[in-house]
């Protein structure tokens, strides 16, 4: 078990996993989100090979569109 902070909130998850299988547990579209992990910013095309460690914190980002 794991435990990480998302914008200030602790979330546990089973075990470490990849920033996108992360993306895909808390149902967001890794295309449209933005992360920031440990206070350094996460390229998406890292996001299959970053893992979320115990302890991480995280910021993510929503994109929204509109005009």
């Amino acid at each position: 078990m794991i435990r990480v902070t998302i914008n200030g909130d602790a979330r546990d998850f089973p075990g470490e996993l990849s920033a996108m299988e992360m993306m895909a547990t808390l149902g967001l579209p890794a295309t449209k989100v933005a992360l920031e992990r440990n206070r350094e910013v996460v390229p998406k095309s890292t996001y299959g090979d970053v893992i979320i460690r115990d302890g991480d914190q995280l910021e993510i980002v929503h994109f929204i569109g509109g005009g």
